[in-house]
């Protein structure tokens, strides 16, 4: 399995839980949401963690069609645990790992502290919200979005707004996965079609560079920039 839907709405687990703790009898249950919480979030690092996530995914493989970025400072939005960031680190200048979920956020800055002074200092987990992924003007040289892009609500809009955070050239990277019947991934009404991320990328303003649909066996890769 996949991320689902932690990108977006996990942050309203929270949000019960802080309402729920205006007296004390709620406290307990505000307490017992807590658990339920912690453990929905475990569960979620663990499959997004799964050892055997590597064998689909292939993120060295992904990682190869970013190109050269020894140079370059790459943006995972909707990184989750870091799955890819982490490993971005190898071979970028920079990696901002981006998420809505402060969970995560705290979760990668722990991992953080396991790596080495050069590769901490490379590194920066950063939180942002539903609509906007908390860029500076220019500061992606390169965008990975990896079964992340079906769960923005309103996925046009968030492309246009990312055109202004990528620098000239910057190459954008989505993956999600095919609508075929396969035994990863989510339910087919939260997969998004190949068809439909194309006329979004071209309905804000993105020139489709590469469509593949072959290295990967249940997923889809689009690349495109925004000049």
């Amino acid at each position: 399995m996949i991320k689902t839907l932690s990108f977006f709405i996990v942050s309203i687990v929270l949000l019960l839980a802080c309402e729920s703790a205006s007296t004390p009898s709620q406290s307990t249950n505000a307490r017992t949401d807590s658990g339920a919480a912690n453990g929905e979030f475990d569960d979620m690092v663990s499959t997004y963690e799964d050892e055997n996530r590597h064998i689909w995914q292939k993120p060295d493989r992904v990682i190869e069609l970013l190109g050269d970025v020894s140079d370059k400072t790459i943006v995972d939005i909707g990184a989750g645990s870091g799955y890819f960031a982490f490993r971005l680190l190898r071979v970028a200048k920079k990696v901002v790992a981006v998420d809505i979920d402060p969970r995560f956020i705290r979760f990668m800055n722990e991992k953080k502290t396991l790596l080495s002074p050069e590769e901490r200092e490379k590194f920066e987990a950063r939180l942002a919200s539903a609509d906007d992924p908390m860029l500076a003007e220019g500061e992606a040289e390169a965008v990975l979005i990896v079964n992340t892009y079906a769960y923005i609500s309103d996925r046009v809009a968030y492309l246009k707004n990312l055109k202004a955070a990528l620098a000239p050239g910057a190459k954008i990277v989505i993956i999600e996965f095919k609508m075929k019947d396969i035994p990863e991934g989510p339910p087919p009404e939260e997969k998004i079609p190949l068809a439909t991320t194309e006329q979004e990328l071209k309905e804000a303003g993105y020139r489709i560079t590469k469509i593949d649909d072959k290295t990967l066996d249940y997923q889809y890769i689009v690349t495109a920039t925004a000049d």
